[in-house]
């Protein structure tokens, strides 16, 4: 009977120290913050075992840099939030192309509740003639084409996407450029739903990962995001959890692993409006040149991100379970996604993280 009893503690002892939804005792669940609250945890830099005397440096960088908000998690955490060059908290600001990886999230929900599929071609939903392509040029285009910059179509042309301003240059598949077009999604989301692009976004998206924010037309054509800079730490939360926020599956995991691998050969840089780290190439916008390495060497190999005009960013680095986020003004000269900027900040944030 002794021995019994002492094997049934032992039992019960290890049961107890990895029944934390499968995590062992040394593991950390991750953290959302609660829906329609300002409430968030922290967690010190200290406690990561990061080092603190590089912390400093950084800020001073990016306030020297124009930054207006910046956030650092981990696990869900707010490990690091600052604001410079009089922006505040609460304050919103524009996501510009960081915020195409909301068009490409809202595309996948759809998916998933049967309105589209992302292999149809456009013509499908839109009906012909949204581009001038010729029809069977035109009809070549699928949803994929637009989340993936490879529709074919003339990225020189500026960003108007009438039909007028949609001109053929390739096959869809065969050539990758950076393209407003893929905003022709948002039209297709609207039409294959039978509602608004704001009020499917909204109900699908925004509230439930407790985002703030609006869509504005910038120049008739650019449909940009704003919002504070927490909202946006918010939906990088969301990706690094693989869609799923708390209990909720909001994106298919199978749509978001796609979402923030290689999409197609060209680029192998480039997911659905996602830019991936640690590729053996990339384009960049406005250029048909295959760069050679990694898009920011100094960051983790891992590492996804949302990257918008003028140094807007989310930095998803899965292995390390660290959201970053940064919004302002252009660190240097404006610039279309990537910048020598990022190469520096990672610079000085592997000083802290490493």
């Amino acid at each position: 009977m002794k021995k019994i009893s002492l094997l049934f503690i032992l039992v019960t002892s290890l049961w107890s120290c990895n029944s934390d939804d499968g995590n062992t005792s040394n593991e950390e669940a991750m953290y959302f913050p609660p829906i329609g609250s300002s409430t968030w945890e922290t967690k010190t830099v200290a406690s990561l075992g990061w080092n603190e005397t590089q912390v400093q440096p950084l800020l001073d960088y990016l306030e020297l840099k124009h930054t207006k908000g910046f956030i650092v998690l981990h696990n869900g955490k707010i490990v690091m939030e600052n604001y410079f060059n009089g922006h505040s908290a609460t304050e919103p600001w524009y996501w510009a192309s960081a915020g195409k990886t909301l068009t490409a999230t809202v595309t996948g929900i759809a998916q998933q509740e049967g309105y589209l599929n992302i292999n149809d071609k456009v013509s499908n939903y839109l009906g012909t003639g949204w581009t001038s392509a010729p029809l069977a040029k035109e009809n070549l285009i699928t949803n994929k084409h637009l989340l993936t910059m490879s529709s074919g179509l003339n990225d020189a042309l500026g960003d108007n996407v009438s039909p007028a301003n949609l001109q053929y240059v390739a096959d869809a598949g065969t050539r990758w450029a950076y393209h407003n077009v893929y905003v022709k999604l948002q039209d297709v989301v609207a039409a294959s739903t039978g509602q608004t692009w704001n009020n499917y976004f909204n109900t699908k998206l925004k509230t439930k990962i407790g985002m703030t924010g609006l869509w504005a037309t910038v120049d008739g054509n650019l449909s940009v995001y704003n919002s504070n800079t927490r909202s946006m730490a918010r939906f990088g939360l969301l990706a690094l959890n693989k869609g799923k926020w708390e209990n909720n599956q909001i994106v298919p995991e199978s749509y978001m692993q796609n979402a923030t691998t290689t999409s197609q050969n060209i680029n192998l840089s480039y997911g659905y409006l996602w830019w991936l780290n640690g590729k053996s190439s990339y384009h960049l916008p406005q250029t048909q040149f295959q760069f050679s390495g990694s898009i920011i060497p100094t960051a983790p190999s891992d590492m996804y991100c949302a990257l918008g005009k003028d140094d807007q960013k989310i930095y998803v680095i899965p292995s390390r379970k660290i959201v970053i986020i940064r919004m302002g003004d252009a660190a240097d000269g404006s610039n279309m996604a990537l910048s020598d900027f990022d190469e520096v900040l990672w610079q000085k944030i592997n000083a802290i993280i490493n």
